[in-house]
């Protein structure tokens, strides 16, 4: 399993409108491809303007092969939907690897 991790910054009176529409647009859009598995939204007790992200593939294939336009369209849409752009204030990539019950 491979996680897509990223850290956005986010006004706290928007953040439930971010999250509201990160579901409706980016969830819906990426759950219809192969490989997809889930999605967590993380919330930073010690400062209410950060949101992590975490997106769970079955493979880092299956995570990149979701096509350039696609990807481009829902950002178009996301943006559109806030009325700004919330950049990632970082990414990351990160390979899970699991332990039997010993």
């Amino acid at each position: 399993m491979v996680i897509e991790w990223l850290k956005v910054r986010v006004p706290i009176s928007l953040r439930e409108t971010y999250i509201q529409k990160d579901a409706e647009i980016w969830t819906t859009a990426l759950s219809k491809y192969p490989g997809y598995v889930g999605k967590e939204i993380w919330f930073n007790p010690n400062d209410d303007t950060e949101l992590i992200m975490v997106i769970y593939w079955q493979t880092k294939e299956a995570w990149k092969s979701i096509p350039a336009e696609v990807l481009r369209e829902s950002d178009r849409q996301f943006t559109e939907a806030m009325g700004q752009a919330f950049p990632f204030v970082e990414e990351g990539e990160y390979h899970v690897r699991k332990f039997g019950n010993h």
